[in-house]
């Protein structure tokens, strides 16, 4: 590749999807990944595609992010394993479902109708094994789940082919920014670009300090498991309101459990550990709604390394200090459903610097206030 119009660092699916939609406008992007692409969150989570219980500021995005989903192999040349299976929030006692009750009426005054209220009659057809306890749920019918790691190959491919350029183990050691251009150091390359995008991940802070920025970010460690193949008993991806939970089985009758409990993350050291304690909280959980699955076997588990900014909103937009930068991280666990729209929105604000989306939410300086001190 001749100098390319963009660097991207990181080749989550963030960052990809930047890349995408770029070479989709004719602009020669490159993604500098210190790992292989999806190495850490975007390719090890649950898959999950949902605009249920989204934060509001990010309802519009999500929505947006669900057209593409539902057409996604227009996209990526690739159904990326897309399902539109649904997905449940299940209440187990009255304060549950009326909270649940409260937030769909809140949804639905914004503007918004995919949050619906059901009760325990159309819960039990949903999902008919559920425990008899359970009283009713939030249900998102056209919601459902992917494959993380195909999802990201196909993204990758497709950017490829459309003429990015993606560099596995170069990871970026510095960066400045002069007459305009950005200068990257990287893995022993300097590289020139007028634009940069961080998509860095649970790395994106350590980016956005080379910009001068401080944006408030943790590395934490969001765990899965898998269990041996069972009867099947369930077709939505299921969730609780009172509990840290998310869930689904496959077609092959295994289940794959998460949703809430963390491992330990090391980013310094490019690790992360799980912990039995939380896994076997959130296996526990699955017993209690499912009891007919007690004694099965958890096979394997996993943890990633996911960047988690305050209030669990990410940063998506210019950057504060310097023209021709963009933030795209701290996606706080549930990035996976957005990636479609987000690299669809940085390339909006390089190519046209504007997008019809609403982003001011997830301004990167959004925790500073004017005389430099921390906002609320």
């Amino acid at each position: 590749m001749s100098s390319p119009d963009a660097i991207i660092v990181g080749g989550g699916l963030h960052g990809l999807s930047a890349a995408l939609h770029l070479a989709r406008a004719g602009l020669k992007p490159l993604v500098l990944e210190k790992d292989y692409p999806g190495r850490h969150a975007s390719g090890v989570n649950a898959g999950g595609v949902r605009r249920l219980g989204r934060d509001f500021a990010e309802i519009p995005l999500s929505v947006a992010a669900m057209q593409l989903w539902h057409d996604i192999e227009a996209l990526v040349d690739d159904d990326c394993g897309f399902t539109m299976c649904g997905q449940v929030k299940v209440a187990e006692m009255q304060s549950e479902l009326q909270a649940l009750s409260d937030r769909a009426a809140q949804v639905r005054a914004l503007g918004f109708d995919n949050e619906e209220i059901i009760g325990v009659e159309e819960l039990r057809r949903v999902v008919p094994a559920i425990a008899p306890h359970c009283l009713g749920a939030m249900i998102c019918r056209e919601d459902g789940a992917a494959n993380p790691f195909r999802t990201v190959t196909a993204f990758r491919r497709k950017a490829q082919a459309l003429g990015a350029e993606i560099r596995s183990g170069t990871a970026v050691m510095g960066l400045t920014q002069r007459a305009g251009i950005w200068n990257v150091e990287a893995s022993g390359q300097r590289i020139e670009a007028p634009v940069l995008i961080n998509a860095a991940g649970a790395w994106g802070a350590r980016i956005a300090a080379m910009l001068g920025e401080a944006p408030p970010l943790e590395a934490d460690a969001p765990m899965l498991m898998i269990t041996e193949p069972v009867a099947p008993f369930l077709v939505p991806v299921l969730g609780a309101q009172g509990r840290k939970l998310s869930f689904k089985q496959f077609a092959n009758g295994t289940v794959l459990i998460g949703g809430g409990h963390r491992g330990s993350a090391d980013p310094d050291r490019n690790r992360a550990v799980t912990r039995l304690g939380g896994l076997s909280v959130s296996a526990n959980t699955v017993v209690t709604l499912f009891p007919q699955i007690a004694g099965v076997r958890v096979v394997r588990g996993w943890a990633g390394i996911e960047g988690v900014t305050p209030y669990g909103i990410p940063f998506i937009g210019p950057s504060a200090t310097h023209g021709n930068g963009y933030h795209s991280f701290g996606y706080s666990y549930h990035g996976f459903q957005l990636g479609p729209i987000t690299g669809k929105i940085i390339a909006e604000l390089i190519v046209n610097n504007a997008t019809d989306l609403p982003i001011a939410p997830f301004r990167i300086d959004r925790f500073c206030s004017s005389d430099g001190g921390a906002a609320g």
